[in-house]
């Protein structure tokens, strides 16, 4: 692509920073448990037109039990997901490629990053391929550093950007419809699926991890005596909260049933009005999801009005696993989030009975909007969901929530597990980075970019 219009930008070059965070208490992914994590964190340079320069900040955890999950060793699929980042940090310094940080991003993604796995995997000939979806958190942070250059460059949120005026192409470059759907994406542009102006608070989703202790009983003297609450009832009275996420096993029927019932049991005594189940792939058959709630609805029909919404039970893989879920759907709102790498794998889970999409700013700021958008024109539900992101990652992540209209709020949980590691975001942010009265407060986010205020942020890299 040409210069085009004078509000292009092209990538200049990348810097890539490794930021350790260990966790309070342990996280359950599934079958794998999270102790610590590799935030990695970039800078992109950006030039716009006249030579003017800027420069952007993004940030990701390195989740690797979410992203890979495997019988590798932790350490070898960590420092596999590190090797990958520094690939990309030189393959983004090269790119150049002119445009809008849509049109930049969707570009490398098409052009660059799935040659970029393919040949980096050939490198690793006789281990354990890399997934797509490390691929694509790995290239989070360089993406979300992309759109906030652009932001940076232009002096302006990056949300005003996404709009006709700055932007070269309509979605209809990016994205099809449904055959069964009479929509048409020309003329149409992100601007148009999002919420302004956006709102200054949100509902707060808590997560009750699959090892968190629900009451004294369970606690085995391991828990931390940091000031901070162990017990759910106890972060329910100290935050306010209202809207509960139950991290499920998928493999034990039993145990996922009594889990969800003492949870909701709890709910109830301390006034929470909202639950969402989290299996994490590992259901097979719809059957399993179906017995859960349909014993639910008639031993606790108030603990199964509380169900929001049931997320991603099945593997991930949708293209391999074309799991007819239309039975699961019918009884509760079901919604992709691993399977949602993109737009047309949601359409793929539209056809077989998904009914909403949990966005992340971990699979690029890029694809989230891009899928925001696919998602709303075909009348399907959104949710944004966590990666337990602290620091930087927090911040578009509770930015997306806010503009796409969500089913309610935004999934916000790295002030469980390592509260500490965002203190000096705090002092500038405070209330995206602790949970009042059930709520995260967005309104200091202002300025250019994400508005970060990185000038007022002490952190020192």
């Amino acid at each position: 692509m040409g210069w085009g219009k004078n509000t292009n930008i092209v990538p200049k070059g990348a810097r890539l920073f490794y930021l350790p965070v260990e966790t309070r208490v342990p996280l359950k992914f599934g079958p794998e448990t999270l102790t610590c994590v590799t935030c990695a964190r970039v800078c992109l340079d950006v030039e716009g037109a006249n030579r003017r320069a800027a420069s952007g900040w993004g940030e990701t955890p390195l989740s690797v039990q979410w992203v890979w999950p495997s019988a590798l060793s932790y350490e070898e699929r960590h420092e596999t997901l590190k090797r990958f980042c520094e690939w990309l940090a030189e393959a983004w310094s090269r790119f150049d490629y002119s445009g809008h940080p849509i049109e930049i991003g969707h570009a490398f993604q098409e052009r660059v990053l799935g040659k970029l796995l393919e040949e980096f995997n050939r490198g690793r000939a006789g281990s354990e391929p890399m997934p797509w979806l490390a691929a694509l958190v790995c290239c989070s942070p360089f993406d979300l550093a992309l759109h906030d250059a652009y932001g940076m460059l232009h002096k302006r949120p990056v949300y005003e950007t996404y709009t006709r005026k700055f932007m070269n192409e309509d979605l209809a470059a990016y994205l099809e419809p449904a055959d069964d759907a009479r929509i048409s994406f020309k003329n149409k542009y992100p601007a148009d699926y999002l919420v302004t102006p956006r709102p200054d608070t949100l509902p707060a989703w808590h997560l009750v991890g699959g090892k968190d202790p629900l009451d004294v009983s369970e606690c085995d003297g391991t828990e931390p005596d940091d000031g901070y609450p162990v017990l759910l009832g106890d972060w329910i009275d100290r935050d306010g909260l209202k809207c509960l996420k139950v991290k499920l096993r998928g493999n034990d029927l039993e145990w996922d049933y009594a889990r969800l019932a003492t949870v909701g049991q709890i709910a109830i005594e301390y006034n929470a009005d909202w639950l969402s189940t989290d299996f994490n792939c590992t259901v097979t058959d719809p059957s399993y999801v179906n017995t859960i709630l349909d014993r639910l609805l008639v031993e606790y029909p108030r603990i199964y009005g509380m169900i929001l919404y049931v997320e991603q039970p099945f593997p991930y893989n949708l293209e391999t696993n074309r799991i007819d879920v239309h039975s699961v759907s019918a009884r509760k709102p079901l919604f992709m989030d691993e399977s949602a790498h993109d737009w047309r794998l949601i359409r793929l889970g539209r056809q077989l009975g998904w009914t909403g999409v949990a966005l992340k700013t971990c699979k690029t700021q890029t694809g989230a909007l891009l899928s925001l958008c696919w998602a709303k024109a075909h009348g399907m539900t959104l949710m944004v969901q966590d990666l337990t992101n602290p620091m930087l990652a927090q911040i578009p992540h509770v930015l997306l929530a806010a503009y796409a209209g969500t089913i309610m709020g935004v999934e916000t949980n790295a002030m469980q597990f390592y509260p500490e590691a965002s203190l000096p975001e705090a002092e500038v942010h405070p209330g995206i980075y602790r949970r009042r009265h059930g709520h995260v407060d967005l309104s200091t986010l202002q300025g250019p970019g994400f508005g970060y205020g990185l000038d007022r942020i002490g952190r020192s890299i």
